[in-house]
C-alpha cells in the first residue's frame, strides 16, 4: 500500500495547479475549455459548490448553476487539464454543516444559497 501512496504523491506533484481554496457553499466561477471542431474557447460557469470530494489526484467538485429558471449540476475533476482557472466570487458567510449540501436542490431563488 505504501508504494501506491508514493506513486499517487508523485503523480500529484506533476498535476499541481494553483487554485484558490474553496469549500461547500461558496459561489465559484470556473473557466472551462471547450473544443469546437478546430477552435478552442473558454466558457465560464458560475454556481454554488454543493459537493467537494476525493483526495490527492482523485479530487472533484460539483457545481450547481441556475440558468433561465432551470438548474443543472456539473461535476469537474479538480486536476482536469480543461479547467483554465477557478475564482471564488463569493465565499459563504455561514459554514455548511454537511459535507454535501444537496438540500439546496429543493430551494428556489435567494434561499438556494448559504449567504
Amino acid at each position: 500500500m505504501n508504494k501506491l501512496v508514493q506513486i499517487e504523491k508523485e503523480m500529484l506533484q506533476q498535476l499541481k495547479k494553483e487554485y484558490p481554496d474553496f469549500k461547500q457553499g461558496d459561489i465559484v466561477k470556473v473557466y472551462y475549455k471547450i473544443k469546437d471542431k478546430d477552435k478552442e474557447r473558454i466558457h465560464p460557469l458560475e454556481g454554488i459548490v454543493i459537493k467537494y470530494q476525493g483526495a490527492m489526484h482523485r479530487k472533484s467538485f460539483t457545481l450547481r448553476r441556475m440558468s433561465f429558471g432551470e438548474s443543472y449540476e456539473v461535476t469537474f475533476p479538480y486536476h482536469s487539464p480543461n479547467i483554465d482557472k477557478i475564482e471564488v466570487v463569493k465565499p459563504s458567510k455561514r459554514k455548511a454543516r454537511r459535507k454535501r449540501i444537496y438540500y439546496l436542490r429543493e430551494r428556489i431563488g435567494k434561499k438556494a444559497f448559504l449567504t
